[in-house]
């Protein structure tokens, strides 16, 4: 079968970033970040960092900072559950911070 058109770079790519992404925690949680914590919660803050269990989250304001450290064992309840739950949970904390969102 021959192709009429070339495909999209998302379809041509789709098979291949799952396998290129790197294996940390940190770009773990980015992966499910949305789907776990909402669409609201992931317009206005993205995970950016993680060092020994503790999540920072850039926030777009002080008002969602305070919420997220409101929020964080919720939060990292669902994250671990999400990233694989058992007990060696990687994420032990949750850090907001007000920044530009990546």
């Amino acid at each position: 079968m021959r192709r009429r058109a070339p495909r999209r770079i998302a379809e041509a790519l789709g098979a291949v970033a799952p396998a290129s992404a790197p294996q940390t925690p940190l770009a773990r949680v980015q992966a499910c970040w949305s789907e776990t914590v909402g669409a609201a919660i992931a317009a206005e803050a993205q995970p950016v960092s993680e060092r020994d269990g503790t999540l920072t989250v850039a926030c777009r304001s002080a008002v969602w900072a305070s919420e997220l450290e409101l929020l964080a064992p919720d939060l990292l309840g669902r994250l671990n559950e999400a990233l694989g739950g058992g007990s060696g949970a990687p994420l032990k904390a949750l850090r907001a911070r007000v920044g530009e969102l990546p």
